[in-house]
């Protein structure tokens, strides 16, 4: 069986105008036995359209803020760094890969950008507004250290993955899902009730967390499970 191609949307450094990929991810894909090919930051509907055939599966990486025009919202002070080629890219894509039911892996931004991009909202800044329990979810690295825990819900994928109870991740946020889109459903949460996981029932494979399994995988054996998964996926 030939391995899958993993299209990888791109980071991009706005400052030196140039596109860049931690190799966290591509170390990670390559593991699982996938093929990580970073996607050009394309405009043209079209193009994104080939690309979206063209890749077996698709991660959607972390980054900067999804602009909060996009669910709906004036940018409020305490939102960080914005950047709408991307924006307009990956939601494009989306729309694309769900219709052709390609399987999905998102990623910090990743999982904030699909829940947008299926009609839900952000929290712009979670110490701004979110009261409870001040679960850190800003860690300083090292990254490869889990720092809090989450609780996977039961009769979930992720559950079958990991297990039903807690989860240790890491977490390197200040953003987070307010209201959960309609189509998707909650998959963990951490102590404080943010969302952490989510998943697109019906769906081949579409699983988006809210933490960074690629800092994890080599050293914690079921977050190297899910990225195997999801790349599993991808060989059908």
């Amino acid at each position: 069986m030939k391995k899958p191609l993993i299209g990888l949307t791109p980071l991009y450094d706005t400052e030196q105008e140039k596109l860049w990929m931690r190799p966290n991810y591509m170390e990670a894909v390559e593991a699982a036995g996938g093929i990580p090919l970073v996607l050009p930051l394309s405009k043209d509907p079209a193009d994104i359209a080939a690309l979206a055939r063209l890749c077996d599966g698709f991660l959607f990486t972390g980054g900067p803020d999804v602009h909060p025009a996009r669910f709906g919202e004036e940018t409020l002070r305490f939102c960080g760094a914005i950047n709408e080629q991307r924006d307009n890219l990956e939601l494009a894509l989306l729309n694309e890969v769900q219709t052709l039911q390609k399987p999905v892996l998102g990623i910090c931004r990743g999982i904030q950008l699909i829940n947008v991009g299926l009609g839900g909202t952000l929290y712009q800044d979670i110490p701004a507004q979110v009261e409870g329990l001040p679960v850190a979810h800003s860690q300083q690295r090292p990254y490869t250290v889990p720092i809090h825990t989450v609780t996977v819900e039961p009769n979930t994928p992720l559950a079958e993955i990991a297990g039903p109870g807690e989860l240790l991740v890491n977490s390197m946020h200040h953003q987070a899902i307010r209201e959960l889109a309609p189509s998707l459903r909650c998959a963990a949460r951490s102590k404080d009730g943010l969302v952490e996981c989510v998943y697109l029932p019906g769906h081949p494979f579409f699983l988006a967390v809210q933490w960074h399994p690629e800092y994890l995988w080599k050293e914690y054996q079921v977050q190297q499970k899910i990225i195997n998964r999801f790349v599993d996926a991808s060989k059908t």
